[in-house]
């Protein structure tokens, strides 16, 4: 059996996705299968411009050419999108042959519709990795309208290629079951969590971090932000907190990352005049392991209405990285859950800046309580988020997948007819 795996980014670039891609293509390839990857040759900051073909740890990575405008605006980066869809799904349709399996992500949003035209009647079968949810994503950030007839066409649409799908992997219970409520059958979603790796990123005593050492950051409590500063995630709670401890010279906020985002929070930072956070540029995979040890507690955010669409790939390296959690959000959600069944942080609602707080100052005043909270968290990754334990399930997938070689399910037709938007 062949995989073929299509995400715009794949490794160098070090978006989420293309972490989780290159991840699950590399750990796969180790296995012994053989393994293709489509992407584009940009990186997601456009950094550089990469070669159309290599090797990447037994993973034959194919690089087609797009356009390169950016994420800036959204319409140019739509463009980027057509350009990655039209180029992209001819390549699978030329790689993928009877009894391969592709492995479509979510970037660029419906890239899963394309897959399904594109390998109509080829016999290779689809799964769609659904690591973010569209158009329901931009839905709830008001980028589209909910009940317009562009909203009601792209969720019609990408439910089509749901149903064409062999098998739908979602990252949460919670996705599952809003895909099921939209009427795709339940046996044909999975879920299995992400992951992170947890030999390249350990737990690193703050005296042994050479970038607390390069940040000046030596004696100070941080509290870390590292990623994607993304529309989906919520800053006011975490700079109102910033600016309630702005007379504390022993904690200081360490932002680190890139992001549609990051503008305006610098923008708010040089308003408020807050001395106390630190910006600094996202930082080489290499480097990851010392970023987030750099960091005494990490911060993670999501917008409540966006808990069923997205899941901050982020919080699975704190976790390795032995690091409390503090999580803005949902008290329900999917984050929150974890850490309220594991010990390894806190949740505060979006607002409450004061709890937020008051939560990082009692973590600066009590070393037992820190490093209770930081051994829940390699504990519970060691025990549930490793990469070994990610890279099983797909495997696990993969062979009933080889096994029971049936058509695909004929459900497409009954989408026409499936639940409004």
């Amino acid at each position: 059996m062949r995989i073929v795996l299509a995400n715009r980014f794949f490794y160098p670039d070090e978006s989420a996705t293309s972490r989780m891609m290159t991840s699950l293509a590399c750990g796969l390839a180790a296995r012994g299968y053989t393994v293709d990857a489509v992407a584009s040759r940009q990186r997601h900051d456009r950094s550089a411009q990469l070669a159309a073909y290599e090797t990447i740890n037994g993973v034959r990575v194919h690089r087609v050419a797009t356009s390169r405008f950016g994420r800036a605006h959204v319409r140019r980066r739509a463009v980027d999108y057509l350009a990655y869809h039209i180029s992209a799904g001819w390549r699978i349709r030329q790689l993928a042959k009877a009894g391969d399996v592709v492995i479509v992500g979510t970037d660029p949003p419906l890239f899963s519709v394309t897959a399904a035209v594109m390998l109509a009647g080829s016999r290779a079968m689809l799964v769609n990795w659904m690591l973010d949810l569209f158009p329901e994503a931009a839905i709830r950030l008001g980028l589209l309208r909910p009940h317009s007839r562009a909203s009601h066409m792209l969720c019609r649409f990408r439910d089509i290629s749901l149903l064409r799908a062999r098998l739908n992997v979602a990252p949460m219970g919670r996705m599952a079951d809003l895909l099921v409520a939209r009427g795709i059958p339940a046996d044909s979603i999975v879920v299995v969590h992400q992951w992170s790796d947890g030999d390249a990123i350990q737990p690193i005593e703050p005296a042994q971090n050479a970038l607390r050492r390069d940040w000046s950051l030596q004696d100070k409590f941080v509290v870390g932000y590292s990623g994607n500063f993304g529309r989906v995630h919520e800053f006011g709670t975490i700079l109102g907190a910033a600016e309630q401890l702005r007379d504390r010279p022993d904690v200081v906020f360490l932002f680190v990352g890139s992001g549609q985002q990051r503008a305006w929070i610098e923008a708010e930072i040089r308003r408020r005049d807050l001395k106390n956070v630190l910006m600094k540029p996202l930082q080489p995979r290499e480097r990851l392991g010392q970023t987030l040890g750099a960091a005494d507690v990490h911060l993670v955010s999501l917008l409540p209405e966006l808990e069923p669409c997205s899941v901050p790939s982020k919080f699975y390296g704190i976790l390795a990285a032995g690091r409390p959690t503090l999580f803005v959000g949902d008290p329900d959600g999917e984050i929150a859950r974890i850490i309220a069944r594991t010990g390894c942080g806190s949740t505060v609602r979006i607002g409450e800046d004061a709890l937020l707080a008051a939560h990082i100052l009692g973590l600066a005043n009590s070393l037992p309580q820190r490093a209770q909270m930081s051994a829940a968290a390699r504990r519970t990754f060691d025990a549930e988020f490793r990469e070994p334990v990610g890279i099983d399930a797909w495997q696990r997938l993969l062979s009933e997948l080889a096994a029971a070689r049936q058509p695909p399910h004929e459900r497409a037709v009954r989408a026409l007819a499936g639940p409004p938007t």
